[in-house]
This record gives C-alpha cells, structure tokens and sequence, in this order.
C-alpha cells in the first residue's frame, strides 16, 4: 500500500539501503527514533549479497584501530579513527553470534558467513525489524529541501524529501549511497548530487579494488596465461610513498587481477608502474646459479620448479638466451632472467574500471563531516555514511567494517523530535 501524499513526519530518513544504511536504520530504531528506509532498487543489499563469492567477508578482525591509516585510504585516512575505535570487528562478531550465524576466518583476519551472506542480510533485516524501521523499496527520490523554523530566536532544520511513494519530513536525513562501484546492481551517483547540492565539497572519484589493464600489443605475450594464480608481492610507488602487498595475483586476457591487484591499486597512480616479485619465497638467482652446475634441462624446465610451467615457459619465450640448457646460459642472462622474475615493471594503460571494481575511492570531503557523529558540519541533521564518504579499505572486510562502524556512530548521533 502507498503512502498518501500528507507530509509524514520521521526522526530520521536514511537514504540508501546497503551495508551502511540498514546498520544505521537498525541502530537508530532499537533506540527509539522513527526510521523509515528508502532504496530505489527493488532487491535489499546486494552488494553484501554478492561479496565474499556469496558468503560476505562481512569484517576483518585485524584491523587495527590504533592506526586506521594501515587498512584506508583517502586524503585523511585518519578520519575513519573515531568511529572505528567506538565500534569493533569485535562488536559486529558479537551481532553475527547473537543470530547464531555460523563464520570462519579465512586467511588474514578476513571472517565470512558459512553458508551464505544471505544470513548477513536476513540478520540486518531482523535488526531493523526490533527497530520497527519502515522500509520503502523500491522508491525514487525526487527531490530533497532543506527547511529551516525560526521561533523564539532558536533555529530548527527538517529536511523535505518527494519520493515517488509521498512526500516526507524528517529531523535528520542520513545519505547512504554507496558509490559508483557496480552498477549493474544499482550503483548511482545519487549520494554525491546531494552533497553537491548542499554545497559539500567532494574529493574525486575513481574505481578501487579493481582489475589493471594494459596494452593490448604489449600484453600479447602474456594473455596465454589468463587464468593462472600465484602468491606475489606487489608493489608501487617510492621511498614514503611505498605501498605493497603480498598477495594472490590472477592473470587475464586483458590484464591482472586478483587480490594483489585489487590491494595495489587503490594506491597506484595513473602513468606509474608497478613492480611484481613472481617468486617472493625463492632466491632465484642462487637457485639458478645452483642449477647451472649440475642440470641439463632446458632453462624453463628448471624455471617449472619453481612457477607454474605456463608462467615459465611464457618467460623464457621473451629472450633467445633463456631458450636453452642451463648448462649452457651464460651467468649474465641467468641473472637478467632472476632479476626479471623479482622484479617485473610494468606501467598499466588503465584499469577495469566501475563495471569491475569493488568500491569508489573518493567521495564526500571527510574535512566536511564530524568524525564523531558523521555529521555535516554547517548543515545539522544532515548525514554521510560509508562509501559515499572519502575513506576506503583495503580487500578484506574492512570496507564493511566502515560501513558498520561509521552507521553506528551516525545512529547514536540522531536527534529524536520530541
């Protein structure tokens, strides 16, 4: 049944029904507040829907909250301290033990649903559902005002929201809006129209944990691998601007991907490039200095033993002095060959882009909002959680945990009206 068109009156609007906006409206409503929910897409969460290969990395228990600088990036990664500290991996752990839903840790700190990340939203569901949260979806919004009450020298603020289910008001209007990541699930630039709209400054926004391409010709020699995996560390930048990652990397037919990548490049900058050990856990030029001495095998089955044979035979392929015996291979092309394979430097052309990538880095100036309650400084009531703001985690869970810990601090920030 649809909403009349008589203004209703709510503490608070949350816009945007993802990770950030269902733990915010959850959070709110067991403390009172009237809530109501608005998403324009008719399916709930889906982006925690289809994370973690449909088990939902919902958090990372090493994030350190000591030092948030390590796990986000932005131009004050620092930002993300306040509400991070206030609400832990710890205390979304605890939710997901309170609803019995069964996790493991997979590998470094990163937890996941056992069955599905179905458990994850039916869990915020039924949060939201002890919060007596109203929930319109899917519904358009099609225009948001700011109205100001002057009485008795004290100025209140309510925001007017037209949606295509009525018009509404509200004390406080949270924008949960995710980014641009995605679209075919949704994603829209919804979240920063509206900070644009009340004069909110924004930080540029480009596609994060997302894969690399590189040019075609260039890449030819490299294609035949698509769909070969190895542990790698990667690489990019220099002296303080050194970031790199020990990781899986994936080769495709356009490119890399994998969780090296993904990690990498959300601090790599268009133009650089980046450098790739292929065998992180091998000295191999004294391995293959070693091998000279007593093999006869050609120089890729020798390299066969120690990456896959795909990956060997496509590095020797690159130079007539590593297509031969070892015995044979002069100590100098033995050492071009190690060095090659320790240090691959390579200058990616561009990246997957939004269709591919996992978040948005960039978004709403973190300078413009408290980091306390996630408020926009010179407009109250006015609200910006998650990834609609300018800090991004790392692959792994940290990214939910933004949206949880930031949805936390913003719900116990909202004024009720009476």
């Amino acid at each position: 049944m649809s909403p009349s068109n008589v203004s209703l009156q709510f503490d608070a609007v949350i816009i945007g029904a993802g990770a950030a906006g269902l733990f915010c409206a959850a959070q709110a409503g067991q403390r009172g507040l009237k809530v109501l929910l608005i998403d324009h897409a008719a399916k709930v969460a889906e982006k925690i829907r289809i994370s973690g290969g449909g088990r939902s990395n919902f958090t990372n228990r090493d994030l350190d909250v000591r030092a948030p600088h390590k796990h986000f990036v932005g131009q004050n990664p620092q930002f993300c301290r306040s509400a991070l500290s206030r609400f832990t991996p710890a205390d979304f752990v605890a939710l997901v033990d309170k609803h019995g839903i069964a996790h493991h840790e997979k590998h470094k700190g990163q937890l996941f649903a056992d069955h599905s990340a179905e458990d994850i939203i039916a869990m915020l569901l039924a949060e939201c559902e002890a919060g007596r949260v109203e929930r319109w979806q899917p519904c358009a919004v099609k225009n948001i005002e700011k109205m100001v009450d002057s009485e008795d020298a004290t100025t209140t603020y309510r925001y007017q929201i037209d949606t295509d289910r009525g018009r509404v008001q509200a004390t406080n209007l949270v924008i949960a809006t995710g980014g641009l990541s995605i679209p075919k699930i949704g994603a829209t630039d919804l979240g920063y129209r509206l900070a644009q709209q009340f004069g909110l400054k924004l930080v540029a926004r480009e596609p994060g944990l997302v894969p690399m391409t590189f040019d075609g010709a260039a890449w030819a020699p490299y294609a035949q691998l698509a769909g070969l995996a190895l542990p790698v560390v990667i690489g990019t930048g220099s002296k303080k601007t050194r970031m790199e990652f020990h990781e899986d990397l994936l080769f495709t037919h356009r490119g890399l991907s994998g969780p090296a990548i993904l990690q990498i490049s959300s601090y790599w900058q268009a133009g650089a490039p980046i450098d790739i050990n292929l065998v992180p856990e091998l000295d191999v030029a004294a391995h293959l200095r070693a091998a000279k001495q007593h093999s006869r095998k050609l120089i890729a089955n020798e390299l066969a033993a120690i990456v896959p044979a795909r990956l060997a035979d496509a590095w020797v392929a690159q130079d007539s002095d590593w297509q031969r015996p070892i015995a044979e291979a002069s100590d100098k092309a033995l050492l071009r060959l190690a060095e090659r394979l320790t240090c691959w430097q390579l200058t990616p052309t561009g990246t997957e882009g939004y269709r591919k990538a996992e978040v948005t880095v960039g978004g709403v100036d973190t300078s413009e909002l408290s980091q306390q309650s996630m408020e926009a400084k010179r407009i109250p009531g006015l609200f910006f959680i998650g990834e609609v703001v300018d800090i991004t985690g790392w692959l792994g869970g940290y990214n939910f945990q933004w949206a949880w810990a930031s949805a936390a601090a913003c719900a116990g920030s909202l004024q009720k009206i009476n």
